[in-house]
């Protein structure tokens, strides 16, 4: 049955191993930390040799980059095919659809926010800034946001300023248990509501 097995994933596309090793990394990563695993268990468990993890990747620190950057960068699935209805239902939708991927992975998701704090890499602050950045654009996609011109930076600034408060939140559900899904899906949306419609118009004509 393994032998069958080995023989099906030796017939997947490039792209599909290396997102399945990726896939096996951000489980182990996440459920053990970074010290506690080797190439050689998420090769084991992702059923390849040790060599194709370094071919993919060069190591392990450059796996482990590669699952905080995928893990913190929102994916463009978050703000694909919105329907073009109002601004509140598109960041309803982008909402839930993020929550969906931080729920199914749980633990990884905790173990990459928990690196802000800790400084002096260079190349997690790298991630942490381009995530900042690629989160905004999805917010400003959603909500219709794109083109504006004035005050742009301000808003921008705004959008970074609550990723914080977003993940603090994360934190109160996964972690303290002191609020639901549900209770993020709305702290979230009309938080980042206000913020847009209310709060940046008057930062922004000050």
């Amino acid at each position: 049955m393994s032998g069958q097995r080995q023989t099906q994933r030796r017939r997947l596309e490039p792209d599909a191993r290396r997102a399945e090793i990726l896939s096996v990394a951000r489980r182990l990563f996440g459920a053990r930390g970074y010290t506690q695993v080797s190439l050689s268990d998420i090769a084991t468990e992702a059923g390849v040799a040790r060599a194709l993890i370094n071919h993919y990747f060069g190591g392990k620190r450059e796996l482990y980059l590669e699952v905080v950057r995928q893990m913190m960068v929102v994916p463009a699935s978050v703000s694909e095919r919105l329907p073009p209805t109002t601004a509140e239902e598109r960041l309803s939708v982008c909402v839930d659809r993020w929550l969906e991927v931080v729920e199914r992975n749980r633990e990884m998701w905790l173990s990459a926010i928990g690196l802000e704090g800790l400084g002096n890499d260079p190349e997690i602050d790298r991630i942490m800034l381009e995530s900042d950045e690629i989160s905004t654009d999805r917010i400003l996609e959603a909500a219709m946001m794109t083109d504006v011109v004035e005050g742009r930076e301000k808003l921008r600034a705004m959008i970074r300023a609550h990723s914080s408060m977003l993940k603090s939140a994360s934190r109160e559900w996964l972690v303290r248990g002191t609020l639901s899904r549900a209770d993020l899906h709305v702290i979230l949306t009309r938080t980042v509501l206000h913020l847009l419609h209310t709060v940046f118009p008057a930062v922004r004509d000050d």
